[in-house]
Formats: structure tokens, sequence, C-alpha cells
């Protein structure tokens, strides 16, 4: 299972130091180390989904859709994208003293803040579409052409001024694995694999993401069984 320390030091979350629980506000610093590079060879699951399979009774993971932000040879990082906290977007910004400048009209994020998985969970990662119309943040990974990950600040603070992405998901928490561990899991049928949807991601109720993402495959998650196999 992911492990619960901090991720390689290939992660763009992995200059911060896991923050006490009952912190009051998400740790956005900024991250300076940049990704490793993909392996040539090998399994590599960047921009795909992760899809708990019914025999993963991990109270942590069971049932759980994962969005890999990166994997190389030295392990993977990934946010689940269907479990949400009991933060709302608004809690959030308040927590972080951002105060919304931008018309009453205008589109803001809504809805909760998303537990990303067991490592680093005080500390806020936001995926996002890329947002041409702003300068790059501080410390983004751009994962594909429709998703980017930001572990900084700023991004935050550029949605609050009506200028950052208009499609995100904020997690705390991430998870992580060691180099081998994910692939490990995914021979003992822990997980189905498949390439992402950035709909799935950004446009689907957090409640139908998992089936959303077992019909990528063409699977009636109402019909899987603990003996599928992996894709």
């Amino acid at each position: 299972m992911a492990k619960q320390d901090k991720p390689s030091s290939s992660s763009p979350s992995a200059t911060a130091d896991t923050a006490a629980p009952g912190a009051d506000a998400p740790d956005f610093s900024a991250a300076s180390d940049s990704p490793a590079t993909p392996a040539i060879e090998g399994l590599n699951l960047t921009d795909h989904f992760l899809i708990a399979m019914p025999n993963m009774l991990d109270p942590i993971f069971g049932g759980t859709v994962v969005y890999v932000c990166e994997h190389h040879a030295g392990g993977a990082l990934g946010m689940i994208v269907n479990r949400p906290t009991d933060m709302t977007m608004d809690v959030l910004f308040e927590r972080l003293d951002l105060e919304l400048e931008i018309s009453p009209h205008a589109h803001l994020p809504s809805g909760p803040v998303m537990f990303g998985g067991p490592v680093q969970v005080e500390r806020g990662f936001v995926l996002h579409a890329p947002n041409d119309m702003h300068a790059a943040y501080s410390s983004t990974l751009t994962v594909s052409d429709d998703v980017a990950l930001t572990t900084s600040r700023d991004v935050l603070e550029a949605v609050a001024e009506g200028r950052g992405p208009g499609r995100l998901i904020v997690t705390l928490g991430c998870a992580g694995w060691a180099a081998g561990q994910l692939e490990d899991e995914i021979l003992r049928n822990g997980w189905l694999t498949v390439k992402a949807d950035p709909a799935i991601l950004f446009d689907t109720p957090i409640e139908a993401r998992f089936a959303a993402a077992m019909h990528l495959l063409g699977i009636d998650p109402n019909r899987l069984t603990g003996d599928v196999g992996h894709a």
C-alpha cells in the first residue's frame, strides 16, 4: 500500500515536512525540487487513474480513484480524487487568509477539499487545468496537456483574485509509493489502471468518479470482483 512517510525527493512535495495534525491552515509553501525523469523502460502510469479493486480492504485506499501525477523508476506520486473531507473551499480560503476579490457573479471553486492521501496530510496540493492567462506558478508540475499539479500558495491567491484556473481540485495530503511498490501492488491485483480523463477529474461529481473511471475500461463496477486482474 502507499507508504505514509514523505515521497521521494523527486516529487514536488518532497521539500516540506509533514505538518502536525490539527494545524489551523494547510501548508501551500513552494517546493523547489524538479521532478525526476521518467524511466525510459518499464511501466509509466503518469496521467493515469488507479482504481482500487474490491479486494483492497485498506481503510485509506479501499474504494478510491487515485490520479497519478508522477511515476518513474524512483517511485510514484498521486492524489485520491473521490474522498472528500469536511472542509469546504470557502473555509480553506478563510484559513489561508485569502480574501476573494472577484465579482460575486464569477465562477468560484465550490464543494469540499479532498483527502488526497496519507502523506503530508496538512499540506495542500492543487490539481488544475493549465491557465494560459497567468504566468507559471512558483511550484508547478505539468502532468499532461490538460492537468498540472501546483503545491505553492500562489495558485489559490490567483483564484482569489479572479485570474486563477477555473477547473481545479484541492487536496490535503497525497499518496506516495517507493520504487517498485506500486508495480507490486498492481501485480497483486490491488489496482486497475486506465488513462485518465480530465472530465472525470474536473467535471464529474465526486460520488460518480469511481464508476466513471471504471466505465473508461468498459467495466460495470457493480459486477466487478477481486479476480478481474489489472489493465
